[in-house]
């Protein structure tokens, strides 16, 4: 039997002037993207009695699913890769960028026309719903749309993404992009406080062309582009604060989103994909409310147990698993970004014998969001 392999990853990112316009000296204020905790990593020497005896049925379940993966799903994963055609990309018309041959102001009976419905619509912090498409998560991008059915968000982090100045995915680095782009945005406003982005962070953002366009980098591939996000500018000035008020419907979004942009990002390294897992989720949920209730955070709860004594708890049985933990960050995609660019945390969403996952989000009183990312294996 081999051994029980626990991960753990902690991620926090906290933004010291939110709602406050003097808390924004660079000097005091703690970074989006790099101000981390080190990664935990565990190995339990023995797997209990009763743990293997409760997890006979289920490893004998997975047995027979992976020999249908390999038979029956399999010919039918193949027979849907077929189906997908290379997008030819064309140089934007209107804008710097496109998305998947999508600008900025476009239609949405257009994007309906051209891609059809979406995988998924789920709720954004702007208070519009990103809606999501994928082949399997290939060729993955979101777009949302303003009151008048106009495209006013676009996002992927996949190469999909055409420039009328060369820009694209997992080509270009941060000093292309400033060498083209100029000096990106120091500070943002929103009502009447002004946010000061931090020096040290991991994406530049720049007001451009009546939009606000945010570049994500890869530190871990040389500050190659990693990820694009465009809003338009009125959608932007729309939101008003910093940090967008919780609600039930705003909670599954993020949830939905993590999961979605965790699965892009491992297709796009070559991974198979997770299955979201909707007991793990309450496992996960269950503890993003306890620290933002008692506001702490930490893998260990104040009962003193680790995920993994609470996944059990759950009765949740797993050979593998692993937890990533984030705070403070606005949206899923800025929290996911954040992740892929802490080592330890990258580590848990791009382990490949990880099989399910559940992500669960909560608010705490300043509508600061907590994530928690429970992965795990049978």
């Amino acid at each position: 039997m081999r051994k029980l392999l626990l991960l753990a990853a902690i991620f926090v990112l906290f933004f010291s002037g939110a709602g406050n316009a003097s808390s924004t000296n660079s000097e005091n204020a703690t970074s989006f993207l790099d101000h981390i905790q080190s990664g935990i990593a565990t190995i339990k020497d023995h797997i209990d009695t009763e743990a293997i005896m409760n997890t006979i049925a289920d490893v004998v379940q997975t047995i027979n699913q992976t020999f249908d993966r390999f038979t029956n799903n399999g010919e039918e994963q193949n027979t849907n890769n077929a189906k997908i055609e290379k997008l030819n990309l064309e140089t934007p018309t209107t804008q710097i960028f496109s998305v998947s041959n999508i600008e900025l102001g476009d239609t949405k009976e257009s994007v309906i026309k051209q891609f059809g419905k979406p995988d998924r619509s789920s709720l954004n912090e702007y208070g519009v719903d990103w809606d999501t498409y994928h082949d399997n998560y290939k060729n993955f991008f979101m777009v949302m749309y303003d009151e008048k059915d106009h495209v006013a968000g676009l996002y992927t982090n996949q190469a999909l993404v055409s420039s009328t100045n060369g820009i694209t995915i997992g080509k270009s680095t941060k000093d292309n992009v400033i060498a083209t782009m100029g000096e990106p945005l120091q500070e943002i406003r929103k009502g009447f406080v002004m946010y000061e982005l931090p020096e040290d962070r991991d994406y530049d953002m720049f007001s451009k062309n009546n939009s606000y366009i945010t570049i994500f980098y890869d530190k871990h591939e040389n500050n190659s582009v990693s990820a694009i996000q465009l809003i338009s500018e009125e959608l932007e000035e729309q939101k008003q604060d910093f940090y967008t008020k919780a609600s039930d419907s705003l909670i599954e979004g993020f949830e939905y989103q993590l999961f979605d942009l965790t699965n892009a990002a491992r297709v796009e390294h070559g991974l198979s994909v997770l299955t979201w897992d909707e007991h793990v989720r309450a496992t996960a949920r269950k503890h993003s409310e306890d620290m933002a209730v008692n506001n702490y955070f930490d893998h260990t709860n104040l009962e003193g147990k680790s995920p993994f004594d609470r996944m059990k708890d759950d009765n949740i049985f797993f050979l593998l698993a692993g937890e990533n933990l984030a705070y403070g960050q606005f949206s899923s995609i800025f929290a996911h970004e954040g992740l892929m660019n802490s080592l330890g945390h990258r580590e848990n969403i791009l382990q490949k014998d990880f099989e399910y996952l559940g992500v669960g989000v909560a608010f705490n009183s300043e509508a600061h969001p907590y994530y928690t990312e429970n992965f795990y294996a049978k």
